[in-house]
């Protein structure tokens, strides 16, 4: 079996990583490979991950015993700026932290925080009264929006803490953009009506020549939607929109093309509330003048092959149109770059090597920027990855899609739950796989031997899981009350 990596390189037109066979990824992952063994074998991350994973496999979550996580107005919710952010991006955002704290009518749990420069998870914790596996509301709440430029308030900060915490991010060039959107948030919130039907969108091309896109739309999208048989001893399970009373509308294969997409954004009728795309995302190298606008566009059914890939065949933010029609849209992308692109590798390079540079700053993408800052009204939240997206992480070495994650994300969503509780399940498997991938590298390296399709399995698991990112307000919520 080869393992394929999501992403098509802007320019060649080719996957960004060549397929690689099961040999030759447990090869890395046993000697060659630093950003894992070194973070399995750093002891300070290894305890944190097992006292994290002990703590979230609890109810609570980590959270005191009775506070339920769903709960904003009891889990709190917090602002995290960059200690040199503009006034005016804070001036901006200042009308959302009021409207929080309308809601939630208790200051203790209604938060103003700052990050510092070079500040790592354990001592930002540290400075504001708190630690790992220990989350107290009154101190750091749950529910956390960090704002500004990953290059000042790194990804993997914010990563690391989202396994404990809700997080979301957000990150726009003008601070106009953040205007457009606390206020079109704060308009949703308040209401009498949605402008959203109860339906969810699922686009998915497939095409006959690219093993990646037939996994996704195989035995993730169709999964999503029409559900799975009851197979022997493995139960099945119906489709989500059905599972909690949404509509579905599939467009597949075939029929997953740009026009098609852009149909649905720009519908006059009630649009959907949900929207999930599974594709590759585009890809850029170094240096060039294209990467932030286009990293992470979704490559639609209209890309004719290997070797000739361009504008018209993906879906841009520049390609979002002024007459779209986003308000209470929530979307997620399952495709390489669609939330954000970091500077540097962190999964395939060779020890005693620098890892390879991806971008000169790392950066969110455009599209759920266009999508959070949409002048006619915008997204509540986008859920996409950073770094690239692993498709083999679906099936891993079995034969029935391994998809409850996603599965999970979509039905929160559904049920009303707040955004930050969407990637619950995601961040449970980063935790879990960690230790499971750490243990096993442990035996590895200490001369035992170890298979190598639980060694690749895991490992797929916990980098896909990893790269996941709500981008947008954790605390908003789909009200599903008043879809119809």
């Amino acid at each position: 079996m080869q393992l394929v990596v999501n992403g098509i390189d802007a320019l060649r037109g080719e996957y960004l990583i060549p397929p690689l066979s099961k040999e030759q990824v447990s090869s890395m992952i046993k000697g060659e490979h630093p950003s894992l063994d070194s973070q399995a074998q750093d002891p300070k991350v290894l305890r944190f991950l097992k006292r994290v994973w002990s703590k979230i496999s609890q109810p609570h979550l980590g959270l005191p015993l009775g506070v339920v996580p769903e709960d904003v107005t009891k889990a709190g919710w917090g602002i995290v700026f960059h200690s040199e952010e503009a006034d005016d991006v804070k001036n901006a955002l200042e009308p959302l932290v009021e409207h929080r704290a309308s809601q939630i009518g208790d200051d203790r749990l209604i938060k103003t925080l700052e990050y510092r420069d070079g500040e790592d998870r354990i001592n930002w914790l540290a400075r504001h009264g708190t630690a790992s596996g220990d989350v107290q509301p009154t101190r750091v709440p749950f529910y956390l929006l960090v704002v500004g430029n990953p290059e000042q308030i790194p990804f993997q900060w914010s990563q690391e803490l989202d396994v404990e915490y809700a997080v979301g991010r957000l990150h726009f060039d003008e601070a106009g953009d953040y205007t457009t959107y606390v206020e079109s948030l704060i308009d949703y919130e308040n209401s009498d009506h949605v402008p959203n039907s109860k339906e969810a969108v699922f686009f998915a091309p497939r095409h006959e020549f690219d093993r990646a896109t037939q996994i996704s739309a195989d035995r993730l999208v169709n999964p999503l939607v029409d559900g799975w048989p009851t197979e022997g001893t493995l139960m099945g399970w119906p489709g989500c929109s059905d599972r909690w009373g949404f509509r579905s509308n599939k467009i597949w294969g075939a029929e997953a093309k740009k026009e098609a997409l852009l149909k649905v954004l720009v519908r006059q009728d009630k649009p959907p509330a949900y929207l999930f795309t599974a594709s590759h995302g585009l890809g850029w190298g170094l240096p060039h003048p294209d990467q932030k606008k286009g990293q992470g566009a979704l490559i639609c059914q209209d890309w004719p092959g290997f070797g000739d890939i361009r504008a018209e065949h993906c879906m841009a933010g520049s390609d979002i149109p002024a007459e779209a029609r986003l308000h209470g849209l929530v979307s997620f992308h399952f495709a390489c770059y669609s939330g954000g692109t970091p500077a540097f590798d962190r999964f395939l390079y060779r020890k005693g090597e620098q890892p390879p540079r991806i971008a000169e700053t790392p950066f969110l993408a455009e599209l759920p920027k266009r999508l959070l800052s949409h002048p006619g009204g915008t997204a509540l939240a986008c859920i996409g990855h950073v770094e690239r997206a692993w498709g083999t992480s679906i099936l891993g070495f079995g034969t029935s899609p391994q998809i409850q994650a996603f599965s999970n994300a979509l039905g929160r969503t559904m049920i009303g739950q707040p955004l930050g509780m969407a990637l619950k399940d995601f961040n449970e498997r980063l935790a879990s796989y960690s230790v499971t991938l750490s243990n096993l590298l442990a035996e590895v390296f200490s001369g035992f031997e170890v298979d190598d399709d639980h060694l690749v399995s895991a490992w797929l698991a916990r980098n896909d899981a990893e790269g996941y990112v709500l981008i947008g307000d954790p605390a908003v919520r789909l009200r599903v009350d008043k879809l119809t």
